[in-house]
């Protein structure tokens, strides 16, 4: 079934247009990412191209009612079957095995007989085992949420998908099922996510803008590939740009040099008395004239190169030029910073959370990740090993070290400050206002943002912005913790965290089921976590 989109374009009420000029297609059983950074629409297209925005002004045209999964979703008071969409099915099932012979239940249940089976099946086929369909969602966890709304894909077995962010809390078992699906289905997908395995099975990337979407005939690593090709190449017209400038206000300089040398012959001669009067001053009006005509010639081709050349400049991704770096950890290598003996928690009385109590180190300049289906307790692990839960069954000895830690949500930016009060928050070293506000800049942070409210900031803009606070602090921890770091990035934030944790030197514990942050920043050692007992 294809998508059509013609000419879309999208603005909230008193505020700037989101996107404009919004044009694509997407041919049956096609496979497409939607990647652009964060704030440019991406998850609002979707939700149009899901039937629940209407666009301010062009067209859209879906062959067929797509299944949609929303990156947040208000789940409210509803069971696993209202939350698959059966659960009318439902009742009109077990109201015929019940004896009726109501019609309308027939026609409820439109001879989809096996609708029960589909979702028991569905259900365990995603992770979720044994699960009641008249169960409240509200009592799962977010991956667990994530999982019921995937096994609707088995359920419906939909002709159009519309998928955003579909690998947050997902653990690694439930994202290998996702690859799964995705490389298998017949169906016209179209994805928004970060997760770069994910953007690797899809066969074009479009990348939403706010001047309008570009295709690119490939998947991520492809897309990568054409955009650093693309870069050099601007950056060699801003260079030929650059040169032109230089030698157009040379040669401005020159004329001008050129027309004082000339004022000053004639200035010299008119004291002397050699020429008359009337022929200095024609031959002076002539210089002018010319020079004047010179001048305003040059001044057009400078004007016409700095428009140019602020254009190309224009083009560049802001984000090339971002630098959040930080010094070294001052602790040495292979300290023994936490040593847990016989771990075990349980949050009632003889229900361990682990089958096998845990024996673990964690060495200052080690990069630990900390791994587990969901449920299996690694949020509360680093909470044992931090000192913040006591152990049910166990020992945990630690060493003096200072740390961060960084959640999904970057809960650590004080919402209710603006992006330069919570940076001033941050001076604890009585830095200069020019030089916070040059840090606020060299974290993409202009100064047409400084007054603008952190609660109002993307997951990216958040993340930037604790880290350039940290900067601002001079606080170089111990140890970072990171839980999810990545599940509310875009593509160039994951690459900018990964960046900046790559270069750090110091002791890294992280959470996380994506294997491209994972690889890029260096883990030496895992920490495997088994599930909960029944």
């Amino acid at each position: 079934m294809s998508i059509i989109v013609s000419d879309i374009s999208y603005h909230y009420f008193n505020r700037p247009t989101l996107f404009e000029s919004v044009s694509f297609s997407v041919s049956p059983g096609g496979k497409v990412s939607l990647i652009g950074n964060n704030g440019t629409g991406k998850s609002t297209l979707l939700k149009m191209l899901a039937g629940e925005l209407t666009p301010s002004s062009g067209n859209i045209r879906v062959s067929a009612s797509p299944y949609y999964i929303p990156q947040q979703i208000d789940f409210k008071e509803q069971t696993l079957a209202e939350t698959l969409g059966v659960s009318e099915k439902i009742k009109a099932l077990q109201a015929i095995y019940g004896g009726s012979v109501d019609q309308g239940h027939y026609d409820t249940l439109n001879d989809d007989w096996d609708i029960e089976d589909r979702c028991r099946v569905a259900l365990t086929h995603w992770g979720l085992l044994n699960l009641p369909i008249d169960l409240p969602i509200l009592q799962l966890s977010g991956g667990e949420k994530t999982k019921v709304l995937l096994a609707g894909l088995t359920v419906h077995n939909p002709d159009v998908v519309l998928l955003d962010e579909p690998t947050n809390h997902l653990d690694y078992v439930a994202r290998k099922k996702l690859y799964e699906y995705i490389s298998q289905t017949k169906a016209t997908v179209i994805i928004v996510s970060h997760d770069i395995t994910l953007l690797n099975l899809l066969e074009e990337t479009f990348e939403l803008t706010p001047k309008g979407i570009k295709l690119y005939g490939g998947n991520y690593d492809f897309y990568w590939s054409q955009k650093e090709t693309e870069n050099r190449a601007l950056e060699q017209q801003i260079d030929a740009e650059q040169t032109a400038l230089r030698i157009a206000r040379k040669r401005a300089q020159e004329i001008r040099e050129r027309q004082e040398r000339r004022a000053s012959h004639g200035e010299r001669s008119k004291q002397k008395g050699g020429l008359a009067r009337i022929v200095l001053n024609a031959r002076r009006n002539l210089s002018e004239n010319s020079s004047a005509k010179l001048k305003e010639k040059h001044s057009g081709i400078i004007n016409d190169t700095q428009q140019r050349l602020s254009a190309l400049k224009g083009k560049q991704q802001r984000n090339s030029e971002l630098k959040i770096n930080f010094e070294d950890a001052k602790l040495h290598d292979g300290k023994v910073l936490i040593a847990a003996e016989n771990l075990n928690f349980g949050y009632t009385e003889n229900k361990y959370l682990w089958p096998s109590p845990l024996d673990t180190e964690v060495r200052s300049g080690e990069r630990i990740h900390i791994l587990g289906d969901n449920g299996s307790g690694k949020t509360t692990l680093i909470k044992l090993l931090l000192g913040e839960l006591s152990p049910t069954q166990g020992h945990v000895s630690r060493a003096d070290f200072s740390y961060i830690y960084l959640d999904q949500e970057y809960a650590r930016v004080n919402k209710k400050l603006t992006v330069l009060e919570l940076a001033e928050q941050h001076n604890e070293n009585n830095l200069s206002d020019h030089e916070i506000k040059l840090r606020l800049n060299r974290a993409l942070f202009p100064q047409e943002t400084w007054d603008k409210n952190c609660q109002a900031l993307s997951g990216g803009e958040r993340m930037r912005l604790y880290l350039c606070c940290l900067m601002i602090s001079n606080h170089v921890p111990d140890i970072f913790i990171l839980d999810e770091p990545t599940n509310n990035l875009d593509v160039s934030s994951l690459s900018i965290l990964a960046h900046t944790i790559k270069k750090y030197r110091g002791t890294v514990l992280v959470i996380s089921h994506d294997a491209y942050f994972i690889n890029e920043i260096g883990v030496t050692k895992s920490i495997q976590l088994g599930t909960k007992q029944k």
